[in-house]
């Protein structure tokens, strides 16, 4: 709605890389903070929603399995490289991309241990559903998606995986995941998620009825406080 004019493109260059730093930086902490606190036993997201209602000098921003998009996960580190022309470091941006880079691993991990802890079984032959395949809600965009890369971890571990996607109903070819590409979406009913021995939730689709998701799954694992309001069932659900 507004033109912002700056003295050069190098500036407006700059502007573009600072707000996408600003918000990998600060999706890195919280993504830091879920995993300290979670082996504490206390839950990031309830500690996000009491610490925004403080009316200045915070912004919430929340965890999830990785980032995804052209720019967060791949802008900042124009300017890591760039940097190196300048004999200069960029230590906030490469320790943010390291911590949001582990974070499949991380998911992966938390997955691995609801199984063990519920069903006492590994991944190894276990039936996983993944929630989501676009690399945020609402929207059918794939670029950098951190379910592509979660997929790919599940069946290294000898997984069995599908995934759900009301937006994406064929995956498309990718650059890091062409192996994946034509892959179809399965259907969201009581029959099909009763076959799963857990869904992940790496997406919140606002169309999605988590209720339902949790009624009719085994176990759901959910990266992204999609099920927050769901009640039944709620001992179904771990947080990741």
């Amino acid at each position: 709605k507004k033109v912002v004019p700056v003295s050069s493109s190098a500036t407006a260059e700059a502007v573009k890389l600072s707000e996408n730093i600003f918000r990998s930086v600060n999706i890195a902490l919280v993504n830091e903070l879920k995993v300290v606190y979670e082996r504490m036993g206390i839950d990031v997201w309830e500690v996000i929603e009491a610490a925004k209602t403080k009316p200045f000098g915070y912004m919430p921003f929340y965890p999830g399995p990785g980032l995804g998009g052209h720019c967060i996960p791949i802008d900042p580190f124009y300017l890591t490289w760039k940097a190196r022309e300048y004999a200069t470091a960029t230590r906030f941006i490469e320790l943010a991309g390291e911590v949001n880079t582990a974070m499949p691993e991380y998911v992966v991990e938390r997955l691995a241990q609801a199984l063990d802890d519920r069903f006492a079984r590994g991944l190894n032959g276990a039936r996983i559903l993944v929630v989501g395949a676009a690399y945020k809600k609402n929207i059918d965009d794939m670029r950098e998606s951190p379910s592509l890369v979660i997929m790919d971890l599940l069946r290294a571990r000898k997984a069995r995986v599908d995934y759900y996607d009301p937006f994406i109903p064929v995956i498309p070819p990718t650059r890091e995941h062409p192996h994946l590409a034509g892959t179809r979406s399965v259907e969201a009913t009581e029959e099909v998620l009763g076959g799963y021995d857990a869904a992940l939730i790496c997406t919140d689709h606002d169309g999605v009825d988590y209720a339902d998701l949790v009624r009719w799954s085994r176990l759901v694992v959910d990266t992204r406080n999609a099920t927050r309001h769901v009640t039944e069932h709620a001992e179904r659900i771990v947080k990741a």
